[in-house]
C-alpha cells in the first residue's frame, strides 16, 4: 500500500478545493456489500485492466440554486459541475501517470444524451457504486448516494489507477431517513418507495421526464435530491426542506425565464 503516493493524492485535491475524496480497491468489487450486484463487465478490471485502485471525487451541487429546479439556473450549475469533474478526475489520472503508474479518468456521465438513456438507460461504469466503495456514503430511496455532508446533492467522477492506494473504510450509519419525501416528490413516479436495490428507479419513466425537460433547455429534473433532508448543507443554507417562502419567490422568479 504506497501511503505517501494517497497523502500526495489528496493534498492535490485540497489544492484544487475538492471536498470529498475516498478510494476503493478493485476487490471491492468483486466482494460487494450487498446483492443484486452489478455485473462483471462494469468493474473497474473490466474497463481499464490495469487497475488496482479506484479514486472517486465529489463536488456538491449548491442547495440554492437546486431548490430551483428545473429550471435554467439549476441546468447550467449541473453542466459546470460536471465539466468541474472532467477536468479535475483528469489532472489526477495525469498526476499518477508521471509519478509511474498507468491511470485513467472515468467521464462523469457516460453516455451521448438523453436519447441514448431513453433507448438503452444505462452508463459503462457507476460513480455512485464506486463513491459508496470509497466510504463517501449509503445509498437512499431515491436510488442516489447520499452524503453526510450534501446529502444526495453531490456529484462524483473516478480515477482508474494501478497505483495500491491505501482504501477508506466503507461507511457504516445508514443516512437515508425513510421520509419518502423524494417518493412524493417525483413527477415521474419514478421510484418505488423500497431500499435500494430492492427499489430501483424506474429510468424509463425518470429518462421520459428529463427528455420533456431538455426539449425546454431545464433538463435534469433533481427534484428527488432537492427534497432529501440529508446533509449538513441544509444547516449551511438555513433550507429545511425548501420550506423558507423566500427559496418559493426565488424559484418563482428564476423559472420565469431561460428555458421553454
Amino acid at each position: 500500500m504506497n501511503d505517501d503516493l494517497k497523502a500526495a493524492v489528496l493534498r492535490r485535491c485540497r489544492r484544487m478545493e475538492i471536498p470529498l475524496v475516498g478510494v476503493a480497491g478493485i476487490d471491492r468489487w468483486e466482494n460487494p456489500p450487498f446483492h443484486p450486484w452489478m455485473p462483471e463487465e462494469f468493474y473497474p478490471q473490466s474497463i481499464f485492466p490495469e487497475a488496482r485502485s479506484v479514486i472517486v471525487i465529489g463536488l456538491p451541487v449548491h442547495l440554492p440554486v437546486l431548490e430551483t429546479s428545473p429550471s435554467i439556473y439549476y441546468h447550467e450549475l449541473y453542466k459546470t459541475v460536471n465539466t468541474l469533474l472532467d477536468q479535475y478526475t483528469y489532472r489526477l489520472a495525469s498526476f499518477l501517470n508521471g509519478e509511474g503508474y498507468p491511470s485513467v479518468f472515468v467521464p462523469r456521465d457516460g453516455y451521448g444524451s438523453i436519447e441514448v438513456l431513453l433507448k438503452n438507460p444505462v452508463a459503462f461504469f457507476s460513480h455512485r457504486h464506486a463513491a459508496l466503495l470509497a466510504g463517501l456514503g449509503t445509498f437512499g430511496v431515491n436510488n442516489t448516494l447520499l452524503t453526510p455532508e450534501y446529502g444526495p446533492r453531490v456529484r462524483f467522477g473516478s480515477v482508474l489507477t494501478a497505483a495500491d492506494l491505501p482504501p477508506d473504510p466503507l461507511r457504516e450509519e445508514d443516512l437515508c431517513t425513510r421520509c419518502m419525501l423524494c417518493v412524493r416528490a417525483c413527477p415521474a413516479g419514478a421510484l418505488d418507495g423500497r431500499d435500494y436495490p430492492a427499489g430501483l428507479t424506474d429510468k424509463a419513466a425518470c429518462a421520459k421526464n428529463s427528455a420533456d425537460l431538455a426539449r425546454r433547455h431545464i433538463s435534469p429534473c433533481g427534484i428527488c435530491i432537492r427534497v432529501c433532508p440529508v446533509g449538513e448543507d441544509r444547516r449551511h443554507y438555513d433550507a429545511a426542506g425548501g420550506e423558507d417562502p423566500r427559496y418559493h419567490r426565488a424559484q418563482k422568479h428564476v423559472q420565469g425565464y431561460g428555458g421553454l
